[in-house]
């Protein structure tokens, strides 16, 4: 007890800051929602350890909040994908999100090793292209481990990809001749983050929101395989890897959150589905804290070249598999 009540103490420092960055991050994400709370997080994150770098003491509640926390938000947001709202739309997308996923890892996989991008970058990468950005990265990151640095410059490939997506995707759609469903179809399939696919769909029209928006979510719910696959080939292949350390525990319960989040009471699912994106948030911005912003820019821009092969990819598969069934 009391060595539990020591470590509490000692993450307290910390999560205040975190909690101070990510409650201005949120409102900020509020206010353009084209970008979101996560990004702002990370931002602020950023900039408070590049110009009021933490102390000492705060280290282990920024670490906490980068790791423990990301697995608890993870379990939140199964609250807002219910199966049964997601089945007929997502069994009419699944072929082409199924092409366009093995797209995005494949060509990540391969650009990524023409590039000699490290190997967990380019999995981060891959998977946040091709399922659903910033949450697909946070939901692998507990199994892949991957640096901190890693996992920042991925989300900060991905989000400069949403905001382009978001300002050319409708005019591409008007170019191609696009119906509703069609535009939503494709907005649904190749833009990564859900709050950068509402944006695009809902400035097509309405019937292209709702569309986009229940063909996002079904393509959100790859996460839940993608990560297990990826838990089998890193953690199996660790010392001391086991069956028991594959399966991530926060994955096991998102998944029962989906499925029994239709039978709580509306109010009871309103506050999770509130609190989810909240923590998500304050992850984030525990991984900005912990980032050191120049080892980013050492990177140079091969990450970035990579990232942008790999949505152009998705998005022209995407159309490709669309044109091939009709579905335009």
């Amino acid at each position: 007890m009391a060595s539990r009540l020591l470590s509490a103490r000692s993450t307290l420092p910390g999560l205040l800051l975190v909690l101070a960055l990510t409650v201005p991050a949120t409102l900020l994400g509020k206010a353009v929602p084209l970008l979101g709370g996560a990004v702002f997080g990370m931002l602020l994150g950023l900039l408070c350890r590049a110009f009021l770098k933490p102390s000492e003491s705060c280290k282990p509640g920024i670490q906490f909040a980068s790791k423990q926390l990301l697995q608890y938000s993870i379990v939140g947001l199964g609250f807002s994908l219910p199966l049964h709202e997601v089945v007929h739309t997502g069994l009419t997308s699944l072929p082409i999100s199924l092409v366009t996923l093995t797209v995005a890892f494949t060509v990540a996989l391969v650009a990524g090793h023409l590039l000699r991008i490290p190997e967990k970058l380019k999995v981060l990468i891959g998977a946040g292209t091709a399922i659903c950005g910033g949450s697909a990265i946070a939901a692998i990151t507990p199994v892949l481990q991957p640096d901190d640095h890693d996992m920042t410059y991925a989300l900060s490939t991905i989000f400069m990809f949403n905001v382009v997506a978001v300002v050319i995707f409708p005019i591409l759609g008007k170019m191609l001749g696009m119906s509703d469903a069609g535009f939503g179809l494709w907005a649904g399939t190749a833009i990564n983050d859900t709050s950068s696919v509402v944006a695009a769909g809902y400035a097509w029209s309405s019937a292209a929101g709702e569309y986009a928006t229940i063909v996002k979510l079904t393509r959100a719910m790859m996460i839940v395989p993608v990560t297990l696959v990826i838990a089998m080939l890193f953690q199996r292949s660790q010392p001391g890897g086991s069956m028991r350390r594959v399966i991530p525990w926060f994955i096991v319960l998102f998944v029962l959150a989906s499925a029994i989040n239709e039978f709580l009471p509306a109010g009871v699912t309103h506050v999770i589905q509130q609190l989810a994106p909240f923590l998500v948030i304050g992850a984030l911005t525990g991984v900005g804290l912990s980032t050191d912003f120049n080892r980013l820019k050492r990177a140079g821009a091969r990450p970035l070249l990579l990232g942008l092969i790999v949505w152009v990819s998705v998005a022209l598969s995407s159309l490709v598999m669309q044109h091939m069934t009709g579905m335009l």
